[in-house]
C-alpha cells in the first residue's frame, strides 16, 4: 500500500513509517458547535491511500492499522481534555455513519470497523472503551464529495438522528461515559459538528471529535500538529 511492493497490503516497513502524531485539527472556517477536533495524522500519502483502499476497495485488512491510528488520536485527545481525576470513566466511541445507500454499495460500514478496532485497542491498554452506533442518517442526504465548507453545512443540517434502541440500551446501563465522535477523515468539520449536535440533543455531550486523518489545507496551525513548521507543505 505504501511502497507498492507485491505481498502484504501494508508491509512492516511502511507500517512503521506511519508515524502518528495526534494533535488538534481545527478546520478553517470552523463550523458552529464543533468540540475540539483531533486527528492522528494528515490526510495524504500512505494514510490517504489506506483510507480510500479500505473504504472504496474493500481492503478490509487495513481496518487494523487505521483503527490503531484512530486509537492513538482518541487517547491523546482524552489525555489533553479530560481531568486526571476523571480518567477512570469509561469511553464511548460513536462512529459517524455513512448513508444507507453508500453502505449497500460498499458492502460494509468502514468507519464503524475502524472504531471497533480502536475501542478494542484502548480497552486492551487499560482504558475501558465501547463502540456504539448511536447515529443514523436521514433520507435525502447528498454525497459530500466535492462540496465546499458552506455547502457541506447546508447539506448536513439535521442530517443525523440518534438510534432509539441503542440509546435506550445505553440508558439502561446507568453508566457514565466520556463520549467521543469518530470518523475516518476530518475535512471541513461540518460532519463532526452535526454528529455532535445530534448527540447533544439527547443529553450526550461529546468531549471531542476524533479522526484518523485531517486535511492539511484546513488546519488552523501546522505547529500544533507536531509537524515541523519549517518544512514546506
Amino acid at each position: 500500500m505504501g511502497c507498492a511492493r507485491p505481498g502484504r497490503l501494508l508491509c512492516t516497513t511502511c507500517d512503521a513509517l506511519l508515524d502518528p502524531r495526534p494533535a488538534p485539527a481545527w478546520p478553517l472556517p470552523c463550523p458552529p458547535g464543533l468540540s475540539e477536533p483531533w486527528a492522528a495524522t494528515s490526510y495524504d500519502g500512505t494514510v490517504r491511500a489506506m483510507i480510500l483502499g479500505h473504504k472504496e476497495r474493500r481492503l478490509l485488512a487495513l481496518a487494523r492499522p487505521l483503527g490503531e491510528l484512530l486509537a492513538s488520536a482518541v487517547a491523546a485527545a482524552l489525555a489533553d481534555l479530560v481531568p486526571a481525576s476523571d480518567r477512570s470513566v469509561p469511553v464511548l466511541l460513536v462512529p459517524v455513519p455513512s448513508r444507507a445507500t453508500t453502505v449497500r454499495q460498499r458492502g460494509h460500514e468502514p468507519t464503524t470497523s475502524l472504531v471497533r478496532v480502536a475501542a478494542a485497542g484502548l480497552t486492551a491498554a487499560g482504558r475501558p472503551t465501547r463502540c456504539v452506533s448511536l447515529l443514523r442518517t436521514r433520507g435525502g442526504l447528498a454525497d459530500q464529495s466535492g462540496l465546499g465548507a458552506e455547502a457541506r453545512q447546508l447539506n448536513l443540517a439535521g442530517a443525523f438522528r440518534t438510534h432509539a434502541p441503542a440509546l435506550r440500551a445505553l440508558a439502561r446501563s446507568g453508566e457514565r461515559f466520556h463520549v467521543v465522535v469518530c470518523d475516518d477523515v476530518l475535512t471541513t468539520g461540518a460532519t463532526a459538528a452535526e454528529a455532535q449536535r445530534a448527540l447533544r440533543s439527547v443529553g450526550l455531550a461529546p468531549v471531542a471529535a476524533v479522526a484518523v486523518a485531517a486535511t492539511r489545507r484546513r488546519t488552523r496551525s501546522s505547529d500544533r500538529w507536531g509537524f515541523d513548521p519549517s518544512v514546506p507543505r
